[in-house]
């Protein structure tokens, strides 16, 4: 498959803001008005999932309204190959690799952003917005050893949001619960919780001792506790009436979504939107079994294009959607067999989740970090597809351009709102990029992978990225990545790694070359 390339249509006007400069970097000169922001964070979706991107093998009807409504980047990344360090960047507009902690957590850690200071929900919370964060959280909770049967604090509440509605970590790890404003959801205290990621409880069932209790089949790393007939990665024991049902997951946040939006329609408001799909475990609702043909991989991917599709409808019902800007995208790219024997890599056909990118989740290469990415304002962001380089990591400088906020120096976060909104063509410059800790650079149409020792594979069989000297790849000349030119462009080489090494200092360690 071939990269989209199409070219930017034009510098477009928004009207509200029209006394902006368009270079990016410049923000409004009066204050615009301030319309409601929602980010839209899909979990392990691929650049090639969102059929708006070229796929003919996969139909996101109402991903694709937002996507072809607005300004669809072809160069947007997040900062991150995997969960956690992306929404840290998200929520606090540092790359995530200037915090050692900012790695996939289980789902008894402590809460990773920091509670004074800056963070992008408590900037619109300053600014007259309301605040709520819905859906996959997976940056931690409490401080420490945490209660689950008291409320949980510091959580989402102290860094920023109003209102929250989470699951703790991913949905294969325990605890298999919704917290809601720092208390779990239906508790009862007669069943307390408790969790543990090093033991499991006495008599408690797991993958390896009750295989019989298993309706999904694990394929490595998820064969502890048991819950909805599913393994987790930890063990789990108490609040039997507090667990979730995987396949209602979707219909549960929609709904909170739904109750969100119309409780705070007469006034501003920024949702987070934390989308479970297409993370393993894969179990949508039975109306989406079936319909995509590629198992339950597919089906997730259909189930969350109808949980956008139901935003959309709730913005409408509310006359709001053409005060309302939307931002979706993922918090990385995507993999086939995560944990689960669920049919992903066999039934996934001739579809592919990255789009023809290199690599995937947990990878340096192209695909771990290269995401859909799009922005939509019905009325005020005009149709158009933008080559620019952007990341989820510009968000908070971007919306907080928009909003009128002041902003604290030394965030690595840049005010690209005119590219956002379609008004310039002209992204980033450079952007780390970071696979479990692991720093590549791009550059315009350069990315530098540094040498790094390990395997080339993981136990997913995605490429992480791990080469022995050098890998330099001109991105638009080789979208996927197959020609090293380090060798015939040392001065290239050195350019890029002096680069890296001036932004990271001493997070950048790689391998030295033999």
């Amino acid at each position: 498959m071939n990269l989209p390339t199409t070219a930017f249509l034009g510098t477009m006007l928004v009207p509200a803001l029209s006394a902006a400069a368009s270079e990016p970097g410049s923000s409004a000169t009066q204050t615009p008005r301030h319309p409601n922001i929602i980010v839209i964070l899909a979990d392990d979706l691929g650049y090639g999932d969102v059929s708006a991107y070229g796929s003919t093998t996969i139909s996101t009807p109402n991903i694709d309204r937002l996507a072809l409504g607005g300004i669809r980047f072809t160069n947007g990344y997040a900062t991150s190959a995997t969960s956690t360090p992306s929404r840290y960047a998200l929520m606090t507009g540092l790359y995530p690799w200037r915090n050692r902690d900012a790695q996939i957590l289980p789902g008894d850690a402590p809460l990773i952003v920091p509670t004074e200071g800056f963070t992008l929900p408590r900037m619109m919370q300053e600014n007259g917005y309301v605040t709520g964060a819905i859906g996959k959280w997976h940056l931690g909770m409490g401080r420490g050893a945490i209660d689950w049967n008291t409320t949980i604090r510091p959580g989402a509440r102290e860094i920023g949001f109003d209102y929250s509605c989470i699951i703790a970590a991913t949905n294969d790890r325990v605890p298999t619960v919704y917290v809601e404003n720092g208390n779990v959801v239906g508790l009862d205290p007669e069943d307390p919780i408790e969790v543990s990621y090093r033991h499991n409880f006495e008599g408690e069932p797991t993958a390896l001792t009750h295989p019989e209790l298993l309706k999904m089949q694990w394929s490595h790393g998820h064969n502890n506790s048991i819950v909805n007939g599913i393994p987790r990665i930890g063990f789990m024991r108490g609040g039997t009436r507090a667990r979730w049902v995987d396949e209602e997951m979707a219909d549960y946040f929609v709904e909170r979504v739904e109750t969100f939006i119309a409780a705070h329609s007469d006034e501003p408001f920024f949702l987070y939107y934390g989308l479970h799909e297409p993370h393993v475990p894969r179990a949508p609702h039975s109306r989406f079994v079936g319909t995509t043909g590629m198992g339950p991989r597919g089906d997730a991917i259909a189930e969350a294009d109808w949980c956008v599709g139901e935003l959309l409808r709730c913005l409408e019902e509310h006359d709001l959607l053409e005060n309302t800007l939307i931002v979706f995208s993922s918090d990385n790219g995507p993999v086939l067999d995560d944990g689960y024997r669920d049919g992903a890599a066999e039934l996934v056909g001739s579809h592919s989740p990255t789009g023809g990118l290199r690599g995937g989740k947990y990878s340096l290469f192209d695909a771990g970090t290269h995401v859909p990415l799009f922005v939509y304002w019905k009325g005020t962001v005009h149709p158009a597809t933008s080559d620019a380089l952007v990341s989820l990591l510009d968000l908070p400088a971007s919306l907080g351009a928009l909003i009128g906020a002041a902003l604290p120096e030394g965030l690595d976060s840049r005010d690209l709102l005119a590219t956002l909104l379609g008004r310039s063509d002209r992204g980033r410059d450079e952007l780390v990029l970071e696979a479990s800790q692991r720093l590549a650079i791009r550059r315009g149409d350069w990315v530098l992978i540094p040498p790094y020792r390990g395997a080339a594979r993981n136990i997913t069989g995605n490429e992480l990225g791990n080469l022995p000297t050098y890998g330099l790849f001109n991105l638009k000349e080789d979208p996927r990545q197959l020609e090293n030119r380090a060798s015939e462009d040392p001065d290239r080489v050195a350019e890029l790694e002096r680069a890296l090494r001036l932004t990271a200092g001493d997070f950048y360690h790689p391998a030295l070359p033999q």
